[in-house]
């Protein structure tokens, strides 16, 4: 199976080109370095990504303990147990299975 490969709608000719296009420009002995300093910068900008994301989730986990986020799971349980005692009457079969 020959798939196109597709990076951001750029195709395998275009991504052939823009590095012919780097080689020309920075020279063949330049571009190990280039690629090492994206990768560094890639990385970078991941682990930032992923300090911010923990950081969000911890803050709002504490902003929802200290709402009563005890209270508020206990009443989502309720509802969720009416809903399935509810729903269980009418419940079929799938008639796919």
């Amino acid at each position: 199976m020959n798939l196109p490969i597709l990076l951001f709608g750029v195709g395998g000719t275009e991504i052939i080109f823009i590095i012919f296009i780097i080689v020309l420009l920075f020279g063949a002995d330049k571009v190990p370095e280039i690629a090492r300093g994206l990768a560094k910068g890639i990385k970078t900008v991941k682990n930032a990504t992923t300090d911010i994301t923990s950081e969000i989730t911890r803050s709002a986990e504490e902003q929802f303990n200290e709402s009563g986020g005890e209270e508020i799971k206990k009443e989502i349980k309720s509802v969720k147990e009416d809903i399935e005692e509810i729903s269980g009457t009418i419940k079929r079969k799938n008639p796919f299975s």
